[in-house]
Order: C-alpha cells, then sequence, then structure tokens
C-alpha cells in the first residue's frame, strides 16, 4: 500500500503524482500541508516538506529521491530514458526545475497564494528579476523541444518536473507567449492532453474549490517556510535585506536540518 503525503497544489507533489499515475499505481493521499496533518507530516520527515512516500513501511523523502525509488521499484512503464547521454539530461532538467524553476516562481508568487494574508507588495525589482529568469529557462525549453515533441524526445521524467510548474504562470500573468516560444506553447499543450496530466489538473480545481471557496483556509496563513534553492535565487539578486526582514518580523522560517 502506498501512502503519498502530499498537497495538491506543490509542483514537487504534482510530478510524483504524475508518476505514480503513469506508473499506474494506487495510492492513498493525505494533504500533509493542512494545520491538521502538521504534527503527521513531522513524523516523517522533520523539515516538514512535501511529498513524502510510504510504500509498505519504507519512507521516501524528497520528489527526485521518490521518482528514483519508483523507477527502481516499479519500473516499467519507465520515466528514465534508457540512453546513458539522454538519462543525464533528463535528471539535468528535473533538477532545474526542482531548484531554479521553483525558486523563481515560488519567489515571485508569494503575494498571489490564496493561502497567506499580506498586505505588502513584493520589494522593486523583484518580479522583473523573475521574468528575466524565467525566459531565459523557456529560452533553454525552446531549444530543447527541437529534437522531438517532449523535453528529452520521448515523454520522461523531465515532462513531469518541468510541466508543474510552468502550468502556474498563468494565473500569475507570466504565460509562455507562443509567438516568442511557439515549440514550448506546443508542448504546453501536449502535456494537457496527456490523461495523467488532464487527470491531475481536475484534481488541483477540486481541491482549490474545497480549500478555498465559502471556507476558511486549511494551510498557514502568515508564515512562510524558506528552503535553501528560494532563499539563495533572493540573495543572487539582491534581495537578502529583504528576506532577513521577513525573518525578524516572523513572517519567514527555515525547516530543521535533522
Amino acid at each position: 500500500m502506498i501512502t503519498l503525503y502530499d498537497n495538491p497544489f506543490s509542483p514537487f507533489t504534482r510530478k510524483v503524482r504524475m508518476v505514480l499515475d503513469h506508473k499506474g499505481l494506487a495510492f492513498t493521499r493525505i494533504d500533509a500541508l493542512t494545520l491538521a496533518h502538521a504534527d503527521a507530516l513531522r513524523a516523517v520527515n522533520p523539515r516538514r516538506e512535501v511529498p513524502v512516500l510510504v510504500d509498505d513501511g519504507l519512507t521516501v523523502v524528497n520528489s527526485a529521491d521518490i521518482v528514483a525509488y519508483l523507477e527502481h521499484r516499479y519500473p516499467q512503464p519507465p520515466v528514465y530514458p534508457a540512453d546513458v547521454a539522454v538519462r543525464v539530461a533528463a535528471r539535468a532538467w528535473e533538477r532545474l526545475a526542482d531548484g531554479v524553476l521553483d525558486a523563481i516562481i515560488h519567489d515571485i508568487s508569494i503575494w498571489a497564494w490564496p493561502t497567506l494574508r499580506r498586505d505588502d507588495v513584493p520589494p522593486p525589482g523583484l518580479i522583473e528579476a523573475g521574468r528575466d529568469d524565467l525566459a531565459a529557462v523557456c529560452g533553454r525549453l525552446e531549444d530543447a523541444l527541437t529534437a522531438g515533441p517532449f523535453v528529452c524526445g520521448a515523454l520522461s521524467v523531465a515532462d513531469f518536473a518541468v510541466y508543474p510548474h510552468l502550468s502556474a504562470l498563468r494565473p500569475l500573468g507570466l504565460g509562455v507567449d507562443p509567438a516568442v516560444h511557439p515549440k514550448l506553447t506546443a508542448w504546453m499543450h501536449r502535456m494537457r492532453g496527456l490523461p495523467v496530466v488532464a487527470r491531475d489538473l481536475a484534481y488541483i480545481k477540486d481541491a482549490a474549490r474545497a480549500a478555498f471557496v465559502d471556507v476558511p483556509s486549511p494551510y498557514e496563513a502568515h508564515v512562510i517556510v524558506w528552503r535553501g534553492d528560494r532563499i539563495e535565487w533572493l540573495f543572487h539578486h539582491g534581495f537578502a535585506a529583504w528576506w532577513c526582514g521577513e525573518y525578524q518580523a516572523g513572517r519567514a522560517v527555515v525547516p530543521a536540518s535533522l
């Protein structure tokens, strides 16, 4: 029996859910970022991060490690390319999605989260820095998509890792421009047409209605847990003082190291 400590809106859990679905694996979900499940999440991951997968008593933390475990334990159908060089490229795209895309989109989107109650605005230049870096990543993806219909030619972990992040851009008013990135735009449409993606998008829509329409939010409303890549992106672009102000005000915390 597989249990996924989940969150409907996390790009990392979305990646894992789609891989589970792609492999035809049944699983039980726990929305572990709700306040009601905070203790349960801490028990399986002291860093209080999702996803966490528990499979027949074995606990696996971190989305990339979970995908690697699933590929080893349930190899068919695969999400890692068989060719060694293509597999290296696919894992590199997964790391870029997990570390770079996540950091950019997280850091520029917190004022749009329905879970947070903020009365301030982004520091000057933050959104512009995010737009510039997103354009650079989209350019790299546009180049990669010349080789086939998916990021590494055939459907792979690269697509499942990248898509959740890029699909979050439209609600921020930062969607992929078809005039600038036609191949990437076509890939976005192609991904939405996959049954595993369609099912995940439907789950997210249902979860959003259940969590935010005419009911109190079940999530933390004031404090953000910041991990390394997200802080690193801010500091690189000169927003260290802003983040330190958030930390001193008690609106930012860092996860436990153990």
